[in-house]
């Protein structure tokens, strides 16, 4: 099984179904993470519960940047305007 960016096994959707509760298992007792992909494209995560509170920490960071950046371009703009560009 490749690895993703995210240092998770890729799975196919398919083998996860085959195989889901030994990767429950090893997501319990190895902290493993696993990336399911459908024709190669990943459509969902399975990780430990315990992997939530470094995802929050890291979108409390990115907020918190974003929140110091000035708005750039902003002007009025309707639901049409973006779907014309």
């Amino acid at each position: 099984m490749p690895m993703t960016p995210e240092h998770a096994i890729a799975v196919a959707a398919a083998d996860a179904n085959r195989a889901f509760s030994r990767l429950l298992r090893e997501v319990r007792e190895d902290g493993q993470s696993f990336t399911v992909t459908s024709h190669g494209k990943p459509v969902a995560r399975i990780l430990p519960v315990t992997a939530e509170p470094a995802r929050a920490a890291a979108r409390a960071t990115l907020l918190a940047r974003l929140a110091t950046q000035p708005v750039a371009q902003a002007a009025p703009w309707t639901r049409d305007d973006l779907y014309t560009r």
